[in-house]
């Protein structure tokens, strides 16, 4: 891995003027024109803008107990070729993270992956609902936050425990809002498409009650709390009410929800399947609102691999989508080339921000900062062909899609990881 290089004709972030950035030993020694130096490795950027290294706060990769699906390494590498420098994964694994033990075996697989790899942790213990965790020995063991994702904890008081209990430890709690009694088997989001199909559908008022539920208890403790892939209009207008209000609540949602609606599932593929389901156009329109207002803080992908075999049948396929090597130029296309964000904008909601939330060191790219950074060309079209993702599983509902800007290349801690240039 080359960690002495210069990026030539290179654009910083949104920046109209061109310049050089010399890496050496892993710091970003110079920024300037017509740098020079011997022993170095040159790559011509021009064209080109890079921007600091996304950060996915929301993913799963599978590690231990569902390899077949993904593992570290392979959802680390797909994490790199979709310019994604730190992830937090999701702790519904096999056995799930509720342990300092479990916690030690994913952060010793990663480290030497080249991206920078946190863990959230269970609420409760084995994701049963029923006790809380010991949230001072998984910080201690190195915990991240907090989240039963892939279900809801359905007791409310217990949930408002552990909320209390987070203004003392800080961990982050990340809730997956979903009335598991309303949803009773649903596959799909419930309305005209799902009605068309005669397949059970599940009913919005899941997530919309649930994040309404979260907000009520976080303010009864005075605890932030994160909201995790909203995909209702309602939801995003529950959370800017409380914004406005001041509580404590930050959220995010995925490219599919602000790209597509159920109207995707008239196939009856079940790719297109993940838990909260693709909605309706109004509720597109909602999100992109929210993303423009800033009532969204950050966009994730809910990275969640699942097998061709699993997804065969449609009716008995479980849901999820991968989602790292598109997330950004699946964002571009829809949200930077349309002129409804600016690139800055991108950059706050997929890197800055889930830093910030998280607590985690800010990046940027400036001499003397270690250099993390994606370089992007934002004009590129390409179109997404699942068979060469890094991931092991090739379900994405970008198949066959045309986009518009593509990661080239991802550096970490002053090493070029993936370069595509």
């Amino acid at each position: 891995m080359t960690d002495n290089f210069i990026l030539k004709n290179v654009k910083i972030k949104d920046s109209k003027e061109p310049c050089d950035i010399y890496v050496c030993e892993g710091i970003i020694k110079k920024i300037g024109k017509n740098i020079s130096e011997e022993n170095t490795e040159i790559f011509d950027c021009t064209g080109l803008n890079v921007i600091t290294g996304l950060f996915d706060m929301h993913v799963h990769f599978r590690d231990p107990g569902f390899t077949h699906k993904e593992d570290i390494l392979t959802g680390t590498r797909s994490a790199l070729a979709g310019g994604v420098t730190g992830v937090l994964c999701m702790p519904n694994t096999n056995p799930p993270v509720d342990n300092p033990e479990t916690l030690k075996y994913i952060y010793d697989k990663a480290r030497d992956t080249g991206v920078e790899v946190h863990q959230t942790v269970c609420i409760t213990k084995g994701m049963k609902g029923n006790e809380l965790c010991n949230y001072e020995e998984l910080k201690n063991a190195g915990a991240s936050a907090l989240s039963d994702d892939g279900r809801p904890v359905e007791n409310a008081e217990l949930m408002r425990k552990a909320l209390e209990l987070t203004n003392k430890n800080n961990l982050l709690i990340t809730s997956h809002c979903e009335d598991l009694s309303i949803i009773n088997g649903g596959i799909m989001n419930k309305g005209v498409i799902s009605e068309k199909l005669n397949v059970k559908g599940m009913d919005r008022a899941s997530e919309n009650t649930i994040t309404a539920r979260e907000i009520i208890l976080a303010e009864s403790v005075n605890a932030r709390i994160h909201i995790a892939h909203v995909s209702t209009a309602e939801s995003i207008e529950i959370i800017r009410q409380a914004k406005k209000k001041g509580i404590k609540v930050t959220c995010e949602t995925c490219p599919h929800y602000f790209m597509l609606t159920d109207e995707k599932l008239l196939a009856k593929d079940a790719d297109f399947r993940m838990n909260p389901p693709l909605r309706t156009q109004n509720d597109v329109n909602a999100v992109i609102e929210g993303i423009i207002d800033g009532t969204v803080d950050c966009i994730v992908t809910d990275h969640a691999p699942h097998t061709a075999e699993e997804k065969k049948i449609f009716s008995k396929a479980p849901n999820g989508v991968v989602g790292l090597e598109t997330s950004l130029s699946a964002t571009l296309t829809a949200l930077y080339h349309t002129g409804k964000i600016s690139l800055q904008r991108v950059i706050e909601l997929m890197s800055v921000n889930p830093r910030k939330i998280l607590g985690l060191e800010i990046h940027d790219i400036k001499e003397g900062e270690c250099a993390d950074f994606t370089v992007v060309d934002l004009e590129r079209v390409w179109t997404v062909e699942p068979e060469k993702l890094h991931s092991k599983s090739k379900n994405t509902v970008f198949k066959g899609m045309t986009l518009k800007g593509k990661p080239l290349m991802t550096v970490t801690n002053g090493k070029i990881r993936y370069n595509e240039m």
